[in-house]
């Protein structure tokens, strides 16, 4: 049986698969204009619009902050964050200064059912 996800953790998911796909595409454009000239800051961010990218790294980004909200909303719920809502909290404060910790929020909240 297959587990239940959210719908944030599913629309998390669906972004990040659609911005793996478009940061593809990017590449194997870059890859190919860079055979006629070197690629340049107005070409590359042409690019980037043009493929898709821009538009799937916005959509990553908003997934991605409402699957953080969803998974600190739902953690108040749970046993373990009422033992250790202290060091929890503190996880999720340093969001937006520390990378890693972002990420690791992330695959966390991926594993929460």
């Amino acid at each position: 049986m297959k587990p239940i996800k959210s719908k944030a953790q599913i629309d998390y998911m669906k972004a990040k698969t659609k911005f793996e796909e478009r940061s593809k595409v990017l590449e194997a454009r870059v890859a190919e204009e860079q055979k006629n000239a070197e690629v340049e800051q107005e070409l590359m961010e042409q690019l980037v619009v043009e493929t898709g990218f821009h538009q799937a790294f916005n959509e990553l980004a908003e997934a991605e902050n409402e699957l953080i909200t969803w998974s600190h909303a739902t953690i108040k719920h749970d046993k373990t964050y009422k033992d250790n809502k202290k060091p929890i909290d503190e996880m999720y404060e340093k969001l937006d200064s520390d990378p890693q910790m972002r990420a690791r929020i992330i695959q966390l909240a991926l594993r929460i059912r």
